[in-house]
């Protein structure tokens, strides 16, 4: 369920409980009405006691309704923040020089980036799983990494891969 149908069904909730205690209010009106209509006054002047309550009845159900619709309404401003594109990927040649990362081991670091399996890797490679294992072992001492993620974390703080 949304925000907005939250507030649409808090909304009817509000409604439907005022609209009753407006009616209850009105019932005891005129149930205190009967029990004084015996009464000079009210006998005298019902007609106007009655109009008088209904019409305070009809304008609290109008201020009450004009406040409900009128109410102002939170408002979404969407604002589109240009980025500054930079330019194409381009690997830091020296960080790979110093840390003695072979070609290879910089495209299956690329590729496990990319989420892809020891097993995809091999495949995509055309080597054993072995081979791919190997390699990734390497970068891994080579970046100081324990684990895949580790490894493409620091790859891209090195600038290794995009």
């Amino acid at each position: 369920m949304t925000l907005k149908t939250e507030s649409e069904a808090g909304a009817r909730r509000r409604a439907v409980r005022d609209i009753l205690i407006y009616g209850v209010c009105g019932g005891l009106l005129i149930a205190v009405l009967k029990l004084t209509e015996y009464r000079f006054l009210v006998v005298e002047h019902s007609v106007e006691i009655y109009g008088g309550l209904i019409a305070a009845l009809f304008a609290g159900l109008g201020i009450w309704l004009g406040l409900t619709l009128t109410r102002k309404k939170p408002e979404v401003i969407i604002k589109e923040v240009e980025v500054p594109a930079g330019g194409p990927f381009v690997v830091d040649q020296a960080r790979v020089s110093k840390l003695g990362i072979t070609p290879r081991e910089l495209e299956i670091l690329g590729l496990i980036a990319g989420g892809l399996s020891n097993r995809e890797i091999a495949a995509r490679l055309f080597v054993s799983e072995n081979t791919v294992k190997t390699h990734s072992s390497r970068v891994f001492d080579k970046l100081g990494a324990k684990r895949r993620t580790q490894a493409v974390q620091l790859g891209k703080e090195f600038g290794l891969i995009p």
